[in-house]
């Protein structure tokens, strides 16, 4: 076996957290752990949280933010969605039904789209009032 190849192995001491210590062997002589069998929870029968970087905090905050403000009760939500589909299909209905109006309409014949377009032209320029409730055949009156 080649000489100096392997590492010394010597008598080590290994300090707990919890303040426990004993001796082993190993190729470092101090070794510090956070946990051992005197004051681990398997060994020990108690429950205990260990904290790494704040995660419990994290999820405590997380768990009371979620017991604030309780989840609403199935049939609430529910009853929303129903309310939101009703809605919907009374906007659908409409949509519809002023479609059938746009189709249904008659048309003047006496009024082609140049003359509507040069009305309405006028009209915004307030050269011409266009009574609400004339018919599309009457010419509109010019203001005075």
């Amino acid at each position: 076996m080649k000489q100096g190849t392997h590492p010394r192995y010597i008598n080590a001491t290994v300090n707990c957290a919890c303040g426990t210590s004993w001796e082993t062997r190993s190729t470092k002589p101090i070794l510090t752990v956070d946990v051992c069998s005197t004051c681990h929870p398997f060994y020990t029968g108690e429950q205990r949280i260990l904290d790494t970087a704040g995660q419990v905090e994290r999820f405590m905050r997380r768990v009371n933010a979620a017991s604030a403000q309780p989840r609403r009760k199935k049939v609430e939500r529910r009853e929303e969605k129903l309310e939101q589909r009703r809605r919907l299909e009374e906007m659908r209905q409409t949509e519809e039904e002023v479609e059938l109006a746009i189709t249904d309409a008659p048309t003047s014949s006496v009024n082609t789209s140049r003359e509507t377009a040069a009305r309405l032209a006028a009209a915004m320029a307030g050269e011409i009032t266009v009574a609400p409730d004339a018919p599309d055949d009457d010419e509109a009156k010019p203001t005075e």
